[in-house]
């Protein structure tokens, strides 16, 4: 199988780069810092560059003449009381996390529709699903990506294509190590749930690869996810009476 990961050179990117290798796939790793596995081509990209992403789509074209499993995986960590983060934070945070999809998929889908087949990965996140306060750039950014993700799975299915959405709940990244934003609360309480997380990259890209081999389209990969969506599916006066609990005490703790 023929893989293109972005984000691929740390975290849950580069977990999927192993796993794939361990399968004996081929892998190609996309990021802005080298990645440390020999056994992967590394490509310099910024998501936000349509050049980077055209170099890209000419590497996989001389390389490989198409393209099996795409991971939209690249993001950064964000977010901040509505009153609270700046414009500029939205603004940096959805050319990432979301344009940065939206580029993947359109400079690969065309090769995909070509062959007649492909898988297009998207890492959104359990909070695609699921909205806890102080987030809202976060949250809105990464339902896009979960709403994105349904629309290429319909529109690109009579083209023998699939399309896969991950929502994990917290795990131990080090994606929080340049979390930005001005909401000094919240990033507090986020950097203290990813230390505290039970996982870490390797065991949720071992869930993803089991729930791509079933053919999932939404993956929670996580008991935490699973649990926390399940509570909002069947229990919405529960599920917000928990978010609003949260909320007052995040409030507290930004007001204090």
């Amino acid at each position: 199988m023929r893989v293109f990961v972005t984000g691929g050179s740390s975290g849950l990117g580069l977990a999927l780069c192993r796993a794939y290798l361990d399968r004996g796939d081929e892998v190609i790793s996309a990021d802005l810092n080298p990645s440390p596995l020999d056994a992967v081509e590394h490509l310099q990209l910024d998501v936000r560059s349509d050049a980077d992403w055209a170099a890209a789509r000419a590497r996989v074209d001389e390389r490989w003449g198409g393209l099996d499993l795409l991971f939209n995986n690249a993001g950064v960590a964000g977010g901040g009381r509505i009153d609270v983060a700046g414009l500029d934070e939205w603004q940096w945070i959805t050319e990432i996390n979301l344009f940065g999809v939206v580029r993947g998929v359109r400079v690969f889908v065309p090769m995909m529709k070509a062959q007649g087949s492909g898988t297009i990965v998207n890492t959104a996140s359990l909070a695609g699903l699921v909205h806890p306060a102080g987030m809202a750039s976060y949250n809105a950014v990464k339902a896009a990506v979960v709403a994105l993700t349904e629309t290429l799975g319909h529109e690109l299915a009579s083209y023998g294509i699939t399309a896969h959405a991950i929502c994990p709940s917290y795990f131990r990244t080090g994606l929080v190590d340049h979390l930005q934003g001005s909401d000094a609360a919240v990033g507090a309480v986020i950097g203290a749930l990813v230390a505290n997380a039970p996982l870490g990259p390797e065991e949720i890209a071992a869930e993803v690869l089991a729930a791509l081999d079933r053919g999932e389209e939404l993956i929670l990969p996580d008991e935490a996810a699973r649990a926390a969506y399940g509570l909002k599916t069947t229990d919405r006066p529960a599920y917000d009476a928990l978010m609003r609990k949260q909320a007052a005490r995040l409030n507290a703790m930004g007001d204090a």
